[in-house]
């Protein structure tokens, strides 16, 4: 679904977070937000999922979720937040409890998760029997479960080595292929930018500020091939560029307090 951010500002009292944020993002689009440490990357994506209410401003959907979608704004975090006495079948299908759906629907959905997330062989594990990026696909499996119209990613790799994050990366393409949500991804890590993102937003320092959106125009199910790491090698560079002098002031802002 197309969502639509107008003059979004937010504080903390007397800290400014974000401020004037206007963004209209496309059905089944892919957002990348990055910015230095502070820059209210994580508190824009809670306001677009109602966690938060903002100062000013607002965020809306055009027309209504899909049929099916049991909820319209859904969330992945870098927390895989998986209970370990449930296997992961029956993680995916906790958020389908209390829904009044019959036996037979949430069966469907969870198989479908589960086979959409390369999990199906895996239904009857339970957590501490997988590694961290199976942990992180059961998280996506069961974000997936209710078909959002929009998925909401919190740094989802963060917490991964780097060849997980790679296999995710795949995965989340994948996926994203085949099935119709809108994504707004919150990030630190410029390649997963380069790789995921239709667009990247780059967010100033607090108070977060659009400071330039970046199209890349090579297909995303195309950038893992050879003749386009150029591109991505580039992108990176043109997004540190816009924002190493700010990450570094950060940084040091964040060290003194």
């Amino acid at each position: 679904m197309p969502l639509h951010i107008e003059k979004v500002s937010h504080s903390y009292g007397t800290v400014e977070a974000l401020k004037d944020i206007d963004l209209d993002i496309a059905d089944g689009e892919t957002v990348v937000l990055i910015g230095p440490s502070g820059c209210g990357k994580s508190t824009l994506l809670g306001i677009i999922g109602g966690l938060l209410q903002p100062t000013a401003g607002r965020v809306s959907l055009s027309g209504p979720p899909p049929a099916d979608s049991l909820n319209p704004f859904t969330y992945i975090f870098q927390d895989f937040a998986l209970l370990p006495w449930r296997s992961v079948a029956a993680n995916v299908a906790l958020v389908l409890e209390h829904r009044g759906l019959g036996a037979a629907e949430c069966r469907e959905r969870v198989v479908a998760a589960l086979a959409l997330t390369g999990l199906t062989e895996f239904a009857a594990a339970y957590p501490k029997q997988l590694s961290g990026g199976m942990r992180q696909r059961v998280g996506i499996a069961r974000a997936l479960v209710v078909r959002p119209a929009v998925l909401l990613l919190d740094e989802p790799l963060s917490a991964l080595d780097a060849q997980t994050r790679e296999l995710l990366m795949e995965d989340l393409l994948a996926i994203w292929a085949r099935e119709q949500s809108t994504r707004v991804y919150v990030t630190h890590n410029l390649e997963e930018a380069a790789r995921l993102a239709d667009r990247v937003v780059v967010l100033s320092r607090r108070p977060g500020r659009i400071r330039e959106v970046l199209r890349i125009d090579v297909p995303v199910a195309e950038r893992g091939r050879p003749e386009h790491a150029t591109l991505l090698i580039d992108v990176h560079r043109r997004l540190w560029a816009m924002i190493r002098d700010e990450a570094a002031t950060a940084e040091r802002e964040m060290l003194n307090v």
